[in-house]
């Protein structure tokens, strides 16, 4: 019964009114859970994000698909895990091989670009359900060196005009900007007017693509490049936030810009209305490079403070406003969420990783799965020297260290801190949920570190 009313919900989401919806894909870069008024920042102000929470739906146990960017970039767009992707660290991470001092194993070998022939969200929403689809701000999927047999180079041929997006303002292979005000010096972006900040200037470019698409559907991917590094801010919010108790004014500083841009865009729809018929979804790609408020660690490790990140959905008359939700959800629940919105499915045939949210989002059932994967079995360059996979299920979380073979256990809703290790005293539950981990890593592909001799050098 259940299934047939949920099928029921969907089709007339889909066939009411103007649908189908358009769509907003808004990703912050490196923005930490806590890196937010709405999330008990109280240092901070994030007023444009704060009300957007009041309008949708939170999800306190949000997580990115893994601790550093590429590999959740790759994710949302594909649906399916880092681990499956062979896509596992930030591009272009240390040279092939590479074991830092005092470690015994390389990392796994990797993808440092989202191959050509991957479908993407954009390319199913564009080529199947009309949608006109543009990318704004920062990509970092294309990172490819050398040259195809006609000698052209491989980076411009992976960026996303080639990935189902029919404009690209801002994308290329960086994972940061050379610098956030003009001249900007990115390839993909024609240059400002000097000392014009990169997220206003973001936020332009996406007001521009939704003017001329307001008729619809669209769907608009901006993927801010704030707040990663270099950190630079207006100089009057800088100011502001030296009189603020926060440990990084500049930090703290460009987290306002960022939220400043995103009010922006919000408001053009209001203005153009077409709020009420646009599903507008926001995250980031990793945890915090700073600190993280009451979770542990940061970007780089599989603790909280490194993959769990701000998560909310607006979709006026289909979501409760004000609503919040308890479930954990991944970046890789986008790709199959969106298509549903969009009227279309997975293909059969095409491995899927996410699962849809439609059913939490309209209040109808819960999710199907019962546990959420990370692999992260690469060195990051800020100095992460742990090798490991993750599995959520239920209130606990394991973390299974390749390198010595460890594992920590946490019940992250009652200890989100992660300081009372349960390994030992929940030893059957730990040796369960490694089992689990470990089947999902075989069905997965997952490559994994390895130890570094004459023949894998070869």
């Amino acid at each position: 019964m259940k299934t047939t009313l949920l099928t029921l919900i969907c089709a007339s989401l889909v066939a009411s009114g103007k649908e189908p919806p358009n769509i907003v894909l808004i990703m912050a870069d490196d923005l930490g859970w806590f890196d937010a008024h709405f999330q008990g920042n109280e240092a901070l102000d994030t007023p444009h994000l704060d009300q957007f929470v009041t309008e949708g739906m939170l999800f306190p146990h949000g997580y990115a698909a893994a601790p550093v960017c590429t590999p959740t970039r790759a994710a949302m767009l594909t649906g399916m895990s880092p681990a499956r992707l062979a896509i596992t660290n930030h591009a272009p991470g240390h040279k092939e091989g590479m074991v830092p001092e005092g470690r015994k194993q390389a990392g796994a070998r990797k993808l440092t670009y989202l191959p050509i022939e991957k479908v993407t969200l954009a390319e199913r929403l564009r080529d199947e359900a009309g949608y006109a689809t543009g990318f704004v701000g920062k990509w970092h999927l294309s990172h490819r060196k050398g040259n195809d047999k006609a000698g052209k180079k491989f980076e411009p041929g992976l960026r996303p005009e080639f990935q189902g997006f029919d404009s690209n303002v801002g994308g290329y292979d960086r994972g940061g900007p050379p610098t956030y005000f003009a001249p900007y010096k990115i390839p993909t972006l024609k240059e400002g007017e000097d000392g014009e900040y990169l997220p206003d200037r973001l936020a332009d470019e996406c007001i521009a693509f939704i003017k001329e698409q307001k008729k619809g559907p669209f769907f608009l991917t901006f993927w801010n490049y704030s707040v990663h590094y270099p950190i630079e801010a207006p100089e009057d919010l800088i100011e502001k936030y030296k009189k603020r108790p926060v440990e990084n004014a500049p930090y703290a500083a460009m987290i306002e810009g960022m939220d400043r841009s995103i009010g922006k865009v919000l408001k053009s729809l209001d203005e153009l209305g077409l709020t009420e018929n646009t599903i507008v979804i926001f995250t980031s790609d990793n945890g915090s490079l700073f600190g993280n408020g009451p979770l542990r660690a940061n970007k780089g490790h599989l603790y909280e403070g490194g993959i769990r990140v701000p998560w909310a959905i607006r979709w006026p008359g289909k979501i409760r406003a004000g609503s919040r939700n308890e479930t954990p959800v991944i970046s890789t629940d986008v790709f199959p969420t969106l298509l549903e919105v969009a009227g279309l499915k997975p293909k059969v045939g095409t491995p899927l990783d996410g699962e849809s949210l439609v059913p939490i989002l309209t209040g109808v059932e819960k999710l199907k799965r019962g546990a959420i994967f990370f692999h992260y079995p690469n060195y990051a360059f800020h100095n992460r020297n742990r090798l490991g996979g993750a599995i959520r299920k239920g209130d606990h979380k394991l973390i299974h260290f390749y390198d010595d073979d460890s594992v920590e256990l946490y019940d992250v809703v009652a200890d989100p801190g992660e300081r009372n290790n349960l390994a030992q005293s929940k030893e059957n539950l730990a040796r369960e949920m490694r089992e689990e981990l470990g089947r999902w890593l075989k069905e997965s592909g997952a490559k994994m570190p390895y130890v570094v001799n004459k023949k894998s050098k070869e």
